[in-house]
């Protein structure tokens, strides 16, 4: 990390959390030195960083949080982490819409990020399992009043977690009965080995149910997500057709990653060609 006295304090904040998960500590005369900042302003960082859960504050410093499989962040807490990565993501994904496509949106922040540069597309038919997502069609449906080419949204109905998600059996009977063209889809954890990961078995039961639906798999998930694995896997990572992440993702992820999807986009960065067939002759 070079020195810049300009950084705004998410990416302050972002660039700590990476370099204590790296490193897996770091101390606070560290931080004030590759930052440039005084003792005060990296220790709000590292208070603000804690009360979203993410490291844990030691004396002199911090260390990474190691979080139980099954611990599932709330909605509050989740939607502070990873801000400028979510949104690049978003707008990413958001190429992928042709206008007129029934798509779904599972629960999560980065799809709430999304349902945001949604709003424009038209004639678009979501289903979606998150109040939050939903919200974001109908507020702004509330503030533009009805016009040619809103989305119709779907809610699934269902029982609420705490990241916001409808889930159980009411959600998974509604999203059975479904088809759609496109599934936008946020995660926990993924991996490898265990694919597509959440600390909620009955959210990973809808995920399933999600997949078996669309008829392309996009998972939207910035480079934290890699390598964390929640209590339940609901999706293999071959049964995933792109992968929208941020810059962020090691470039040894990258090429996991890419052996076992068919398409791999890192939001702001040009995607590489396909390999062309060999002519004939």
């Amino acid at each position: 990390m070079g020195e810049n006295q300009n950084l705004l304090a998410e990416q302050r904040r972002t660039l700590i959390l990476d370099e204590v998960r790296r490193r897996g500590g770091v101390r606070v005369n560290e931080l004030t030195r590759k930052l440039g900042v005084s003792d005060m302003t990296v220790r709000r960082d590292l208070d603000a960083l804690a009360r979203q859960g993410v490291l844990e504050k030691v004396h002199g410093g911090a260390v990474p949080v190691v979080e139980a499989s099954t611990h599932e962040p709330g909605f509050e807490a989740k939607s502070g982490m990873e801000l400028s990565a979510k949104e690049d993501i978003a707008r990413a994904a958001a190429e992928l819409v042709p206008p007129g496509a029934a798509i779904a949106l599972s629960g999560g922040t980065t799809t709430y990020a999304l349902a945001h540069q949604l709003l424009d597309v038209p004639d678009l038919t979501v289903v979606t399992n998150s109040v939050r997502v939903a919200d974001v069609f109908h507020a702004a449906q509330r503030t533009s009043g009805p016009r040619q080419g809103s989305a119709t949204v779907v809610l699934t109905g269902g029982v609420r977690t705490p990241s916001d998600s409808l889930v159980g059996p009411v959600a998974d009977q509604a999203i059975a009965a479904l088809h759609f063209d496109l599934l936008f889809l946020g995660v926990h954890g993924i991996s490898v080995e265990a694919g597509l990961s959440t600390p909620n078995l009955a959210e990973a039961e809808t995920n399933r149910r999600l997949v078996q639906s669309a008829r392309r798999v996009v998972v939207v998930a910035d480079h934290t997500k890699w390598g964390t694995v929640g209590l339940s896997s609901f999706a293999s990572l071959d049964q995933v057709d792109t992968l929208v992440t941020d810059a962020g993702l090691p470039a040894a992820a990258r090429a996991e990653v890419s052996e076992h999807l068919r398409r791999l986009i890192v939001a702001g960065e040009p995607e590489e060609p396909e390999p062309k067939e060999p002519a004939d002759g």
